[in-house]
């Protein structure tokens, strides 16, 4: 694999570069989803880089590719040992590897090889508010730097080698203390433009393990985010997190928004996930998962439907969970 020739692009690459510094006790994840429009195949990269509470961090990873013909299989890199001063802005991640730097990701793992560059003019999705990426506010949060990324390059795994050419898909962020006691992810694009990310979560914390689950959401139609502070929106929202089928409700004064997503089992990967203290975690993704989306209004005769979006196979979704 090529050494350190990652070279910056024009966009949010503030968004992309490490905010480890040394911290004990710290999760940062750069990963990216995309489904091959021409093959209708999925594929998720997933980089990681968890520092123990003693400070002392590795890094690992997976490619997952979910064809439309055929089982998902896994390849796995690291973990190796990672130290703050490896990494800066042109190189946000590096180990086992796999190295991620502004518009590219590629590396090597047990049967497997990339080498990949995205691209977005879109803004950044927030679907946290950004006062709570920048500032921490809570343990962990999550935001989509590129939201409609055309991803392009080769992906060899297994016995299958591909050249994809303008995939749609997403790269995007995680930086906390770790993963939630339960969560539903999805990524879903509706065209022109438009897309949707929601992150529903159960916190970790004792006494927040019978608050049902909050939804963070960020809905974007023609150019518009809406609601315009997920975090505050959050508090009236509903969410039921279950195998194959999970729903999601966010509601304001005047708007709705029902989610609905179906991750099929013969085409997911179930995957575990250790957390920085230690405690392990299990999620099941899928890159070619079924989304019904539902737009709603209020009138005075009640909810009316708005817009309408339903994915079949492209929606890139998933459910973690504690065992």
């Amino acid at each position: 694999m090529a050494q350190h020739h990652l070279v910056a692009v024009d966009g949010p690459e503030h968004l992309g570069r490490p905010r480890w510094r040394g911290q004990p006790e710290r999760l940062e994840v750069w990963y990216a989803t995309f489904t091959d429009l021409e093959r209708g195949d999925g594929y998720w990269l997933h980089h990681e880089l968890v520092a123990d509470p003693q400070g002392r961090a590795h890094g690992l990873g997976w490619l997952a590719a979910f064809p439309s013909d055929g089982q998902p299989t896994v390849a796995r890199f690291g973990p190796t040992p990672v130290a703050a001063g490896d990494l800066d802005e042109a190189c946000w991640f590096d180990a086992g590897g796999a190295r991620v730097g502004p518009g590219r990701m590629e590396g090597r793992a047990d049967g497997a090889r990339w080498d990949l560059a995205f691209e977005d003019d879109a803004e950044p999705v927030f679907t946290f508010p950004e006062y709570v990426w920048h500032g921490s506010v809570l343990p962990s949060s999550q935001v989509v730097p590129w939201p409609t990324a055309r991803v392009s390059g080769s992906v060899e795994i297994g016995e299958r080698t591909v050249e994809v050419q303008g995939a749609r898909g997403a790269v995007s962020r995680i930086y906390g203390r770790g993963n939630a006691h339960r969560w539903g992810w999805l990524h879903a694009d509706l065209g022109d433009g438009d897309v949707l990310e929601i992150v529903a979560a159960q916190g970790r914390a004792p006494a927040l393990r019978g608050v049902a689950p909050k939804v963070f959401c960020q809905l974007r139609t023609d150019g518009a985010d809406w609601p315009a502070d997920p975090l505050m929106a959050a508090a009236t929202t509903r969410a039921r997190l279950e195998l194959p089928r999970w729903y999601a409700t966010v509601t304001t004064p005047t708007t709705r928004l029902r989610v609905g997503v179906r991750i099929p089992p013969a085409s997911s990967v179930t995957l575990e996930y250790r957390d920085p203290d230690g405690a392990s975690a299990r999620c099941t993704n899928s890159c070619r998962a079924d989304v019904e989306v539902r737009l709603e209004r209020r009138t005075l005769a009640g909810w009316s439907a708005q817009r309408r979006w339903s994915l079949r196979g492209t929606g890139h979704a998933e459910i973690g969970q504690r065992p």
